[in-house]
């Protein structure tokens, strides 16, 4: 979509000392599982989805 979520997800990341992208962090602390646990559990298409939320 080109609208800057990644580069802007990388940055913020960055500042908060993160390695992970912003939507890894924000999707985590929502369900309150690792990125890891989610995929298990839930699946790639899941992950995907809430990507393009973000």
């Amino acid at each position: 979509m080109a609208s800057g979520k990644s580069t802007v997800g990388r940055l913020l990341a960055r500042q908060l000392g993160s390695s992970s992208s912003i939507w890894m962090i924000i999707i985590e602390a929502n369900q309150k599982k690792s990125i890891k646990d989610i995929f298990s559990e839930k699946g790639e298409i899941f992950l995907e989805n809430w990507n393009i939320k973000c």
